[in-house]
């Protein structure tokens, strides 16, 4: 048993989003969590997650390419990484009510399931992955070029590098430099998630996530600067 979309809320999403797909059992995949399926690795939308996230960075990366011609890739970096990143996933994913329509275990569900920053961020991969195998690389474009287009435009100057920012500040007020430490590692082999907490002497641990160690320390220096108000949240898309 699981607390799956119905067809109205699964019609409802693709009137939403702007397209009908051919295959619904594709749409069905990419909203079902790994909770509301058995051992069979491929009803859950964890492949097609994996194949809409790189889907996202290349459109994302062509986008940036186009735009800042004259920008190394030292400037494409951090912007890029804010664009792909959980967060910003899981806010299309939100803008989109696509937790409305995830088909997850009961227990799941009533777990706040439908409103985990993970879980929506993962289903959105996942239905842009289910986009490009159903209508092609110009149907997921379409997608990601409606609800990433003002979040590139927010984007004229690069994010600043957080972990950088956190050693300046560091040096600045006499500390000591961070130290940063894997804390745990789990997801499947082919997309891991880290924990790595960060500690700088005189200031509370922070830690961060991310889908390898460099994101998941700049993830823990942000929240870290964020705590000791360097940044402020509103500096965070």
């Amino acid at each position: 048993m699981n607390a799956g979309a119905s067809d109205a809320s699964l019609e409802s999403l693709q009137a939403r989003i702007g397209y009908q797909f051919q295959d619904p059992r594709l749409l069905s995949q990419a909203l079902t969590h790994a909770s509301a399926i058995g051992s069979d690795p491929h009803a859950s939308n964890e492949r097609l997650e994996f194949l809409g996230d790189r889907v996202l960075g290349l459109v994302i990366s062509d986008e940036l390419i186009n735009r800042y011609p004259n920008t190394a890739e030292g400037g494409l970096a951090p912007r890029l990484n804010e664009l792909v990143r959980r967060e910003t996933c899981a806010a299309v994913a939100q803008e989109i009510d696509l937790g409305s329509a995830l088909i997850l275990a009961p227990s799941e569900c009533g777990a706040g399931g439908r409103q985990k920053i993970a879980i929506l961020a993962d289903a959105c991969e996942g239905l842009i992955g289910a986009l490009y195998l159903d209508g092609g690389l110009e149907v997921a474009q379409a997608f990601i070029d409606r609800y990433w287009s003002e979040r590139l435009a927010t984007l004229e100057h690069a994010p600043q590098d957080a972990k950088t920012a956190l050693q300046e500040w560091s040096q600045g007020k006499g500390l000591a430099l961070p130290e940063y430490q894997v804390v745990s590692q789990c997801g499947p082999d082919h997309q891991p998630i880290f924990s790595v907490r960060v500690e700088v002497r005189g200031c509370d641990p922070c830690e961060g996530e991310g889908t390898s160690k460099r994101v998941a320390e700049q993830a823990a220096a942000l929240a870290l600067l964020v705590q000791e108000r360097v940044w402020s949240p509103d500096d965070v898309l």
